[in-house]
């Protein structure tokens, strides 16, 4: 038996009926508000080309690590799934995900992908294997059309700006191309780079010497020499503004840094430089380099962004056969307090400076995250990321988060995806879960509801345009 598919208008409200119809109102002073997406990985050669999308495997099951790292759980084979597998055959792979797809129930993934099924495609029949041909052929057959190619979908859910986010080693030339168009007035639309060091600052990321070849390359300076890497960066840091860059984004083991003396950060430096590198000597570096970046961004105005604490490839076969961002990256306990005292002590009451902190470790929202951001001018909370982008996880950041730090001390949601149809289905939850948070404190008379509609158009909209200086 086939079965209908039908996206209930009080999905994710609250289930008391009268906090439900505040939540009802609430959504509907936000849920047109357009999108500002602040940080994410979808593929600038996307919005540059304006090519259309191959087919749904390409777009809905390739692109999106969420979802093979669920099948991969299960024994499914990547190779059969077409990852990094060109003979692979795109149907194919979309029936194995359609037999698969009940192992998503009750997921945040699941909700993403039924949305864009029944929002983006206008489908009205579960996806199953029974109907994994129609899904395939309907969704292949529309995004063949000019109505589905990147800039139309782009300009459909009102995307205001995308910040896509790349290494001081790439050249940008997809985001030349989209600055053209938007000189030209081929088109419109605002996608935006960010600045992520990791390949250059990281001593055990791969390929760390080659990178370092290629920062000399491009920025014009000597990045072996300490004096010269600096320069590499502030040159690079420069180029990435001029492509419209507002951001830098900093994605370490740990949330570790330091404040070494000019004489002990060149001794470290041609330590991380040479042939073997110790993994103390590598977490010295790294906690020395998030210090040094937060002073650049008080010279260049660039907003900072830390995402610490993932244990990145943890399955070496699969990074061996795979590569990175493959679903492997598992979150680890990080502290806070200690960790980020140097760089706080430095430049955390700097006026104009703003420093945005992520977590995977949710215990340490009121024990750390809160405290700090309620009191040290420059930091703010980013949103509930990656594995608590969820509905229990943004109530969990909430509620754990709002009594010591506020709203207006936390910088709104963003999306932080690669999977360009999910932007618009996960503000869909975020807005709808923050109207449901708001409804409570309604309801409870903690706060009246011309200030709750107030704050849901502030947290859907303009604390992110804010933050990011949008």
């Amino acid at each position: 038996m086939i079965r209908p598919l039908a996206l209930n208008p009080d999905r994710l409200f609250p289930s008391d009926p009268g906090q439900r119809d505040i939540a009802r109102r609430l959504h509907a002073e936000v849920a047109a508000l357009p999108i500002i997406s602040p940080h994410g990985h979808t593929d600038p050669s996307w919005f540059a080309g304006n090519a259309p999308f191959g087919n749904a495997a390409e777009l809905l099951l390739h692109a999106d690590h969420y979802v093979f790292r669920m099948l991969y759980s299960q024994g499914v084979s990547l190779d059969a799934l077409g990852i990094r597998n060109p003979d692979a055959d795109p149907r194919e792979n979309w029936r194995l995900f359609a037999q698969h797809y009940h192992l998503f129930r009750g997921t945040p993934s699941r909700m993403w992908m039924d949305w864009v099924f029944a929002e983006a495609f206008g489908i009205d029949v579960q996806f199953e294997e029974a109907t994994s041909d129609l899904y395939y052929d309907l969704i292949t057959e529309k995004l063949s059309t000019d109505a589905f190619r990147p800039r139309a979908l782009f300009d459909r859910y009102r995307i205001e700006v995308i910040a896509t986010t790349e290494s001081p080693i790439d050249t940008l030339e997809h985001h030349a191309v989209i600055r053209a168009a938007n000189e030209s007035g081929e088109w419109g639309g605002r996608v935006i780079t960010a600045y992520r060091p990791d390949p250059v600052v990281d001593p055990e990321f791969e390929g760390f010497r080659d990178n370092l070849k290629r920062f000399s390359e491009l920025s014009g300076e000597d990045a072996f020499s300490y004096d010269g890497y600096l320069a590499a960066h502030r040159n690079r840091r420069a180029f990435f503004a001029s492509m419209g860059a507002t951001s830098t984004d900093h994605g370490h083991p740990t949330a570790a840094t330091a404040d070494l003396s000019d004489a002990e950060a060149e001794a470290l430096f041609a330590r991380v430089t040479g042939d073997t590198v110790s993994a103390a000597d590598a977490e010295l570096f790294r906690a020395h380099m998030l210090t040094v970046m937060a002073g650049l961004s008080l010279d260049d105005g660039l907003v900072m962004q830390i995402h610490p604490g993932a244990f990145r490839n943890h399955n070496p076969w699969l990074f061996d056969h795979y590569g990175r961002d493959k679903g492997a990256d598992i979150p680890t306990s990080t502290d806070y307090v200690h960790a980020l005292r140097p760089l706080l002590g430095k430049y955390g009451n700097e006026e104009g400076m703003t420093i945005i902190l992520f977590t995977l470790d949710e215990t340490s929202y009121a024990r750390e995250l809160a405290p700090l951001a309620g009191h040290y001018p420059a930091l703010k909370l980013g949103p509930a990321w990656w594995f608590h982008d969820s509905p229990e996880g943004m109530r969990r950041f909430r509620s754990q988060v709002t009594e010591t730090a506020g709203f207006y001390n936390t910088v709104g949601f963003n999306d932080d995806t690669r999977a360009f149809l999910s932007i618009p289905a996960r503000h869909d939850v975020a807005r709808r879960i923050d109207c449901g948070f708001l409804a409570q404190l309604v309801a409870e008379h903690r706060m009246e509801e011309w200030e709750a509609a107030e704050l849901a158009t502030d947290l859907s909209y303009h604390l992110a345009k804010a933050a990011y200086r949008l």
